[in-house]
Formats: structure tokens, C-alpha cells, sequence
């Protein structure tokens, strides 16, 4: 049973949210409509969602860039403040262990707000022999508002210039009246934003979005409404796509790796594990009506070449999709597979990520 509980707990389910487990909080699953209306207002409106059972953790002090810096792969120096990162974190050996988004809040105080991995006992045995701080905020919340027109939406409610905030930046702003932190970042592919505040305003927050944003097409989300939206647009998942067997070379994530920077967690073994991959990041497209089973193996012929790792049905591309580890030989666009699961057998198509705006241009407009 989750021991940590959203101050959004009652308003989830007070909307029919079905509530299932992730990092200890219980998060609405599904809510009682069609899903695919879910992912409708992502892709043409504004879907709105509870992000807060992330691990939020708050360093300060004059070590806390070298906290920050020594835990990820990023050059973090370059992170100036007001802006953010997304980081893989890594074990000693150079495979995850986590991943964060990285926020430089100010002068030597960063917000990191990971997945379910160690990051907060990480960042806490470093500051054993450094001067910082590493708090746990369990009453930090986040309002995520993702789709085109969130920032039609979000300037009629703010007095900044939200519009011409870039792509993983944020600012301090009041917003229905209350002060928070805007970051435009998200997971979903689309331009968006998230809203961090404290548990005392956070239900009053979601209920005036709730009630302001019926004009602008907004619908809450749930997991199973995110998760087409993610496969869609290739997002990794860390303990899905990225696991503690995988490095980032495998997942697509060299990009975020930096090869001039100091030591970090796992320098030394990630750079001797490049150019050795075992598998690689990639997709398929199933000769399926519905969704195919996680966990379900691919075949050439009679020889394994992979597994899915997430699955989806795109009722708006009209295709079944999964997010996929191949070995690299297979990796290749058009190779042509077969599926096992326990129930599903079919053919399918290796295919490149993301499936939609490859190019990225949506997370990314001004």
C-alpha cells in the first residue's frame, strides 16, 4: 500500500480516477471515460494531470552545483539558473539507476525531481563531506498542463510573459493567485508546462484550471490516457526503457552524456561500455487491432532479438505501437519481426522514433 498521499488524492477521486501504485503514491490510473479523449487533448488542447508523486529533493548550500554535477551525466556548469536539465544518473558500473530533471533555482540551490530511483540517498552521502543541504519536500506538488493550447490558456491567467519562456526554462510567477514555479517541461512531446506550489494552495489551483479551462478543451489525464502519448512521441520511461541493465548509449541518450566534464557517477565504466551496446532503443509497428502484451518477445525467424518494453493502440494513427529493445542488427527501419506474447502472436515492423513530430518541432515552438 502507497504511504505517501497527494494533497490531489480527493480531487482524482472525486472525478471516478481508478487509483493504482507509482513511488509509493497512489496516482489516478484511469479515469472513467474513453482514454483516447485523454490523449485527444494532449495532442490538440490542453490535458492537465498530477505529477507530484515524482521524489522532489531541494539542495542548497556552496557545494550544491558539485552535488548536482558529480550525481549526473550532464555538464551541469552550464545549467544557468532559471534554467533545467534532464539527466540520466547512473550506478558505478555506467547502467541507470535513475533519472531526473535537474532545475537551477538559484544561486547554489538546485530542485531535482527524479523518478523511483536512489537519487535522494545518493545526493544525501555526498553531503556527508560537503557543504549542502538535501531536503526531502514531500509538500512540493505539481500541476502538469501539456498540449498546444496550454499556453493559450496559461498567459490569460499570469502576468509574465509566459509565450516566449524556451523550452526547459522556468520562472516565478503568480498564477489564480497563488505563487509558484512555472517550468515549461513535461512528458509528452507536446509544447507544455508544469506548475510546482505547495500542498496548501494545490487544490484550489487544480479546481480553478478545472474550471477555466473547459473554453480551451482541457480534460484530466490518467497514466493509461499518458501512456499512448509517450510511446507516440518515443519518451523513455526509466524501470521501463531504461533499466539498471542498460546504459544510456543503448537508449538513445548519448546526447545528455558529457564528454567534457569532470567525474561523474559512472564515468569511467560508461565510457568503456560505448560502442558495446546489447540492445538498442527503438519501435514497432504490430499487425494488431488492439494493444500487444508487455513483456512480449520478437523474433527473425526462431532467433530472439528483443522484447517490448511499452505498448500502446494509436486510435489516431490507427496503429498498435510499442516502445521496443532490439539488438542493434535488427534495429534497422522496416525489419520485419514476429511477436509472442502469452496470448498475442503477429507479425510487425521495426519503425524509428518518435512516431509523431520527429523533428520535435511542437515541444519546442515559440
Amino acid at each position: 500500500m502507497a504511504t505517501r498521499i497527494s494533497a490531489l488524492d480527493a480531487s482524482m477521486r472525486a472525478l471516478g480516477a481508478e487509483m493504482g501504485e507509482w513511488n509509493d503514491m497512489a496516482v489516478a490510473f484511469g479515469f472513467p471515460n474513453d482514454p483516447h479523449l485523454e490523449h485527444d487533448a494532449i495532442r490538440e488542447a490542453v490535458g492537465m494531470w498530477d505529477t507530484s508523486a515524482l521524489t522532489k529533493i531541494q539542495l542548497r548550500g556552496p557545494d550544491a552545483l558539485a552535488a548536482v554535477d558529480y550525481l549526473v551525466t550532464r555538464n551541469m556548469s552550464r545549467i544557468k539558473v532559471g534554467q533545467s536539465a534532464y539527466c540520466p544518473i547512473l550506478k558505478d558500473d555506467g547502467h541507470f539507476c535513475d533519472d531526473a530533471i535537474v532545475f537551477h533555482v538559484a544561486e547554489d540551490h538546485f530542485l531535482v525531481a527524479s523518478a523511483i530511483g536512489p537519487s535522494y540517498q545518493l545526493l544525501r552521502d555526498y553531503a556527508r563531506d560537503h557543504d549542502l543541504s538535501v531536503e526531502l519536500d514531500e509538500d512540493l506538488h505539481i500541476i502538469t498542463l501539456q498540449g498546444p493550447k496550454s499556453i493559450d490558456f496559461l498567459e490569460t491567467l499570469v502576468d509574465v510573459d509566459l509565450r516566449s519562456l524556451p523550452f526547459s526554462h522556468q520562472l516565478h510567477a503568480r498564477l489564480c493567485g497563488q505563487e509558484m514555479m512555472i517550468s515549461r517541461t513535461g512528458y509528452s512531446g507536446e509544447r507544455g508546462y508544469e506548475l510546482y506550489m505547495g500542498s496548501d494552495v494545490v487544490v484550489e489551483v487544480w479546481q480553478e484550471l478545472l474550471r477555466l479551462g473547459r473554453p480551451f478543451g482541457l480534460r484530466p489525464v490518467s497514466f493509461g490516457g499518458l501512456e499512448m502519448v509517450h510511446i507516440e512521441s518515443g519518451l523513455m520511461a526509466y524501470g521501463a526503457e531504461a533499466t539498471e541493465q542498460n546504459t544510456p548509449w543503448e537508449v538513445g541518450m548519448g546526447w545528455a552524456v558529457a564528454r567534457d566534464k569532470g567525474d561523474f557517477r559512472g564515468k569511467q565504466a560508461l565510457f568503456e561500455l560505448e560502442g558495446r551496446e546489447k540492445v538498442k532503443f527503438f519501435g514497432i509497428v504490430a499487425e494488431h487491432d488492439d494493444v500487444v502484451e508487455h513483456g512480449a518477445e520478437l523474433f527473425i525467424d526462431d532467433q530472439l532479438v528483443g522484447h517490448v518494453t511499452t505498448p500502446a493502440y494509436s486510435r489516431r494513427l490507427g496503429k498498435s505501437l510499442a516502445l521496443v529493445h532490439l539488438v542493434p542488427s535488427a534495429a534497422v527501419e522496416g525489419t520485419e519481426l514476429q511477436l509472442k506474447g502469452p496470448t498475442i502472436q503477429c507479425r510487425a515492423t521495426a519503425a524509428s522514433i518518435p512516431f509523431v513530430d520527429p523533428q520535435r518541432k511542437r515541444l519546442h515552438a515559440m
